[in-house]
């Protein structure tokens, strides 16, 4: 994989530091900013594939950030963040972030949500197969990337929709949250299951009905999750 040019933007300087040292370690170019101002001026600018974002920010909130960036960029935005609330997680989710490490993390994990994340940009560039997938009122347009319930696009975050297409593609087999955080992240920490949870969470929210009786995707309690077959 070619090392894409990475966006620190952390004002704590002993972060900034570990995770600037980590990816010097690791061959990637990166580039670090202090504020909200100055991480959407070097996003605009087009240097850079993957966004490293704390939240607390001085000049405003790291919420703000991935809003304005999300209104012209699909820019991968990893959120590095000390608010550890399911809450904060899913708000920065639905904000349009792709993935959310809380503080403190292990610079091993850090390393491998980039790469997953590498990973899945270079997938998005490949042409890829023109089936469909459909089972009762879901619908999956593989080529196009998109979802449809009862007709109606889905708005899905990029974790949420490869979450869905893993499940879809293994539609009748319970998935473990080992195998799911692996081909989600590349790993299986604690945090992975807890964030896979949260994102559970909310791609319910968008494709069920009644999210206390799915319809659609179920959940194997300590197990993992299975998405049931319709007509």
């Amino acid at each position: 994989m070619n090392n894409p040019t990475i966006l620190i933007v952390e004002d704590d300087s002993s972060v900034r530091n570990l995770i600037a040292t980590t990816l010097r370690s690791h061959d990637y170019s990166y580039i670090t900013v202090q504020n909200g101002n100055d991480a959407l001026a070097a996003a605009s600018a087009g240097e850079c594939g993957i966004m490293l974002l704390d939240l607390g920010l001085p000049d405003m909130d790291g919420l703000e950030v991935i809003e304005r960036i999300r209104s012209w960029s699909k820019m991968p935005i990893i959120v590095i963040s000390a608010r550890n609330a399911d809450s904060a997680k899913v708000t920065a989710l639905d904000s349009g972030a792709d993935d959310f490490l809380t503080k403190p993390f292990s610079v091993e994990e850090l390393l491998a949500r980039i790469r997953v994340t590498q990973r899945r940009i270079e997938d998005s560039g490949e042409q890829l197969n023109s089936s469909v997938y459909e089972n009762g009122e879901l619908k999956i347009d593989y080529a196009a990337g998109c979802a449809y319930i009862a007709g109606e696009e889905l708005h899905l975050t990029p974790t949420e929709y490869r979450i869905l297409c893993l499940l879809a593609k293994n539609a009748g087999r319970v998935l473990t949250h080992t195998y799911l955080t692996q081909q989600i992240w590349g790993s299986s920490w604690d945090n992975d299951i807890a964030s896979l949870r949260v994102h559970l969470a909310t791609l319910r929210k968008k494709i069920e009905k009644d999210t206390g009786s799915p319809q659609y995707i179920q959940t194997h309690v300590g197990v993992g999750y299975r998405m049931l077959k319709h007509d």
